[in-house]
């Protein structure tokens, strides 16, 4: 008589908030899954949600098989009009074995069949996953790159009237907060922006207020460019640029870019890096004439109904 091998036990879980150990667990799934494909699969604004207890339209999903961790998910209904959105990543030692399946259907199952889902990279695996749960690629959002070098830089000519400072943690939370709710207006991540989400971002470690610059006529607001430095990875972002609805032209756009990237060069940084929707064919066009071309390209798939 022989003992017949026990099968693996997998669970999932759906939880509204992670606890302390669990974030561990995530963090830990996250780092792995980054190393072995060259880049994260939650978005920052994902990795920022693992933390500070409940939010309001954000769930986590969590498959583990005999109590290890092995898949993660995470759920954002947020948007009053668009689906609700996920992010899904399976450890890398354990793929091919049903597992992102298995978060696929778990976010289908907790929408109602109603979601749209991040494939960072568009690896040839997400795609066959998208295939498999019947998601329709629908949008595309663009990693565009372009080398640093100060000496090609000269200095920024601003439109007449048109004035620029570093942001002021606290004084300037409010007037930013809305110019990109309205420069964003029609971006379902972008332009839903709170003071929370705010916060998040100004208590990371690579928050700097000196790079954060704000474009003025008079005292009015009408537009920004927020760069952001990848220290481990020597890589300046052009993290967020926007301009208020109404002030745009006359260089608005490209000026405040450009008034960002001269700091990143002259701090050393190699190259510069920003995302950009495809579709947007004005903001592409800008950042082409400034130099920067498309590096990679992330996939976002949807439900059909």
């Amino acid at each position: 008589m022989t003992d017949a091998a026990t099968p693996p036990v997998r669970s999932l879980d759906i939880v509204d908030a992670l606890t302390p150990e669990q974030i561990d667990a995530v963090s830990r799934l996250l780092a792995e899954a980054a190393r072995a494909d060259g880049q994260q699969a939650v978005s920052e604004q994902g990795r920022l949600q693992l933390r500070g207890g409940p939010r309001a339209g954000v769930r986590h999903l969590l498959l583990t098989v005999d109590g290890e961790l092995l898949g993660y998910a995470q759920l954002e209904d947020t948007d009053p009009v668009e689906a609700p959105a996920g992010e899904l990543v399976v450890h890398p030692a354990h793929r091919g074995h049903g597992h992102g399946r298995a978060l696929g259907q778990a976010l289908l199952g907790a929408t109602g069949k109603r979601l749209r889902v991040w494939a960072h990279g568009g690896h040839a695996a997400a795609r066959h996953l998208a295939q498999i749960l019947g998601l329709s690629l629908f949008r595309e959002l663009r990693q565009m790159r372009r080398p640093l070098d100060p000496s090609a830089f000269t200095e920024p000519v601003l439109p007449p009237g048109v004035t620029v400072r570093a942001f002021v943690p606290g004084q300037d939370d409010e007037a930013w907060l809305r110019v990109n709710a309205e420069a964003f207006a029609h971006h379902p991540e972008q332009g839903s922006l709170t003071q929370r989400d705010l916060d998040d971002r100004k208590a990371e470690p690579w928050f700097d207020p000196a790079g954060f610059f704000l474009a003025f006529r008079g005292e009015d607001l009408i537009g920004f460019h927020w760069t952001k430095v990848h220290a481990q990875e020597r890589i300046g972002e052009v993290y967020v640029v926007g301009v208020r609805p109404g002030a745009q032209g006359g260089g608005l756009g490209k000026a405040p870019t450009a008034v960002g990237l001269r700091p990143l060069a002259d701090a050393g940084l190699p190259p510069a890096m920003l995302y950009v929707d495809a579709d947007n064919k004005a903001a592409v066009s800008v950042y082409e004439r400034l130099g920067f071309s498309t590096y990679e390209t992330d996939l976002m798939y949807r439900t059909e109904s």
